[in-house]
C-alpha cells in the first residue's frame, strides 16, 4: 500500500511503501499444513529483555519450533503494544507502575483492550499460498480473524513459557480479560 510519492533525480516516480510485517518462511510450508506464529513487535520485550512481558520468550519459543520442524513461517508484525504504538505503550507502563493492569491502563488512554487487527498476516499467509495453517498461538482472536479471511486454523498451538513472577499479573490479566488460553496456568 502506498503511503506517499517521492520524486527521484530523474524525475521518476517511486512509491514510498510502509513497512508492516515481515514474514520468514523456513523450508516446506505447503506440503502439510504450516507451523505459523503471528507475533506483534515488542520493543520493549524482544529487544531490550523486559521482563514485564513473555514476548520475547514467545518469540524464541516460536522461531525454536519452527527450526525444529524445519518448516514454518513467521508473521513479525508492527502492532507494538496491542497495537496503540511505542509511546503510548510506555505511557501505559506509567499508568500500570501506578497499579493498573493492561487493559486497564491500554482503556484509560483511550485505546481498546487490544487494538491489533490480524487481516494482514491473514492475506501475507495467501499470498504465500498457505491456507492451512497450525497456529502457534494463546489468543483466540488470532484464530478467529485467520478463519474469517479464510486461513483454515487445523489446530492451535499452545505458545506458553515458564511464568516470570514479574510478568505473573501481565498473564493472568491477559487470561481473564483477553481470553487467552493457557494450559500451564
Amino acid at each position: 500500500m502506498a503511503e506517499g510519492l517521492s520524486t527521484d533525480q530523474t524525475n521518476k516516480k517511486i512509491a514510498v511503501i510502509a513497512e508492516e510485517a515481515i514474514a520468514l518462511v523456513m523450508g516446506d510450508v505447503h506440503s502439510a499444513p504450516a507451523l505459523v506464529r503471528v507475533h506483534s513487535q515488542c520493543l520493549t520485550g524482544d529487544v531490550f529483555h523486559s521482563l514485564r512481558c513473555d514476548c520475547r520468550q514467545q518469540l524464541e519459543l516460536a522461531l525454536e519450533m519452527i527450526s525444529s520442524e524445519g518448516a514454518g513461517v513467521l508473521i513479525y508484525e508492527q502492532q507494538e503494544g496491542r497495537g496503540i504504538g511505542l509511546m503510548a505503550k510506555l505511557q501505559a507502563y506509567e499508568l500500570q507502575d501506578s497499579g493498573l493492569d493492561t487493559v486497564e491502563a491500554n482503556e484509560r488512554l483511550g485505546f481498546k483492550a487490544d487494538h491489533r487487527d490480524f487481516t494482514l498476516p491473514a492475506e501475507i499467509l495467501k499470498a504465500l499460498g498457505v491456507t492451512r495453517v497450525r497456529l502457534l498461538s494463546n489468543n483466540p482472536e488470532k484464530v478467529e480473524a485467520l478463519e474469517r479471511a479464510g486461513v483454515a486454523v487445523v489446530e492451535r498451538i499452545p505458545c506458553e513459557v515458564p511464568m516470570s513472577e514479574h510478568a505473573e499479573e501481565y498473564l493472568k490479566t491477559k487470561k481473564a480479560k483477553l481470553g487467552h488460553l493457557f494450559t500451564l496456568r
